[in-house]
């Protein structure tokens, strides 16, 4: 039996008509009302291209109001929005158009001419503002199986996968933070994080289902995230861990804005020397853990045990579930989660789908471990453990104590091939400290690490080559080593 609701943003719009749905940095911001009559007539515009309900259409664009309203005309039609990483290149783009079934590509001028991509059905926002309204019935209700979005995976690991969400997905997305976080009226959310992957969509949708305002950053900008902060008196920030040791160390001397109430940390886990420097300044701390197959957070650590259970992810909203699948005697397992902000399976990818469930449980590819409270800890991707002559490896507990060492900016450590262990730690750093040297990190590591975790190999790099979400895609450090 098919569930229904009313549409979220047109709710929205009869309830809090005058209140400002999204705001931008240049003062630039629209009300819940003009929200919704812009994209219902961006709606009818796409309806003169051919767009239809079911079709799959692709969006390209970095974080702007026209990739707002073309998201929620959409869910008008009833077609699927396929979400682009505009920092993929023409071939990858050009995959992913393909194996997502696109009819249609819809992107900015500047990004249409930059990827010069070989595909016939592409526009730009500006030339559907241009087409003539037709008058087509638009959606009234939403249907909570159907599906609304498809984006791929981060590809930190390899090959993307294209994660198909459902509105039920990111409605209970939406619920089980609310009901963590809770929400009142002068609520303001600052989304850093790109909309093309699910913790920027994710922020959106909360916006139309909670009545929220949310502060649009069209790209994350390092010094620009504290000024938005203290001048839109942000309460809730969404950041990735780099970013939010970029914005203590721009607060180094002084504190946050006290609106904040909430700073929500995804995308891995936190080094020590950051989570001690949280604890001395008492920041509202929530870390998260979650994926696109989970539509956003489905962990979160609740408030009340911020500074209690520092480092822990939490414990999972409602209304999911977690369980750890053991390896032998260890208690670190696999993460296996299950509730309806989990996805039902990716895009024709049937050898995916029937590897990645069982028994109605998503099997994450993570791994972690429960205390005896039932926090969760997250220790390592499954893909990045590194098994070497038999012992178990995990690159972030090495990189935790590569950040504490002075002089080191950042840090990854991956698995090489070697023919006596199968595998050994590789580390790459970023330094700051010219006179830092191999000789003196190994040393170090030396004390404070068991000799088989200490890396083979000290290798100095500029920077880590990482996604539009700030996370560390491993695998191209290994074709680099």
């Amino acid at each position: 039996m098919e569930q229904v609701i009313p549409h979220w943003l047109t709710k929205q719009a009869n309830i809090n008509p005058n209140k400002i749905a999204i705001e931008f940095g240049n003062d630039e911001s629209v009300t819940f009302s003009e929200l919704c009559r812009e994209s219902k007539a961006f709606a009818r515009k796409l309806a003169s291209l051919h767009v239809k309900k079911n079709d799959h259409i692709a969006i390209l664009s970095t974080n702007s109001f026209e990739m707002i309203i073309a998201i929620h005309a959409l869910s008008y039609i009833g077609a699927v929005g396929v979400m682009l990483n505009t920092r993929l290149t023409k071939v990858e783009l050009t995959d992913q158009i393909d194996r997502a079934d696109v009819a249609l590509l819809i992107t900015t001028e500047a990004l249409m001419k930059e990827k010069a991509l070989d595909y016939e059905k592409q526009t730009t926002f500006a030339t559907v503002h241009q087409q003539i309204e037709q008058d087509i019935p638009l959606s009234t209700e939403i249907c909570l199986q159907s599906p609304f979005t498809m984006m791929y995976t981060s590809g930190t690991t390899g090959l993307p996968k294209a994660v198909v969400h459902t509105y039920g997905n990111h409605w209970w997305s939406a619920i089980g933070s609310l009901l963590n976080l809770r929400s009142y009226d002068y609520d303001k959310w600052l989304l850093p994080l790109p909309m093309f992957h699910v913790g920027g969509l994710s922020i959106l949708i909360r916006s139309a289902i909670y009545g929220m305002t949310v502060v649009v950053m069209e790209k994350y900008e390092r010094h620009t995230l504290y000024t938005l902060i203290e001048e839109k008196k942000v309460t809730i920030v969404s950041l990735v861990t780099l970013m939010l040791q970029q914005l203590l160390d721009d607060v180094e001397e002084g504190d946050l804005p006290e609106t904040i109430r909430c700073i929500l940390l995804g995308g891995g886990s936190v080094p020590t020397n950051l989570l001690h420097q949280i604890k001395e300044k008492k920041i509202p701390l929530f870390q998260s853990y979650g994926m696109t197959e989970t539509s956003s957070q489905i962990v979160t650590l609740s408030d009340q045990f911020t500074l209690e259970k520092l480092g822990s992810s939490g414990k999972p909203l409602f209304p999911a579930q977690i369980k750890i699948n053991h390896m032998k005697e260890d208690k670190v397992g696999e993460i296996f989660v299950k509730g309806p902000m989990v996805f039902h399976g990716y895009y024709k990818n049937y050898s995916a789908n029937k590897e990645s469930f069982i028994d109605g449980w998503f099997k994450t590819g993570d791994l972690g471990y429960l205390d005896d409270d039932g926090f969760l800890y997250v220790v390592e991707r499954r893909s990045d453990l590194i098994i070497s002559g038999g012992e178990n490896i995990y690159p972030s507990e090495i990189e935790h104590v590569l950040l504490e060492i002075d002089g080191i900016v950042e840090a990854a450590v991956v698995g090489a091939a070697d023919e006596k262990w199968g595998k050994v730690p590789v580390a790459f750093v970023v330094k700051k400290k010219e006179t830092l040297s191999e000789r003196d990190i190994l040393k170090i590591l030396d004390s404070k690490l068991a000799k088989y975790k200490i890396p083979q190999k000290i290798n100095f790099v500029t920077s880590l080559p990482r996604n539009a979400t700030n996370k560390i895609m491993r695998h191209k450090l290994l074709a680099t080593d």
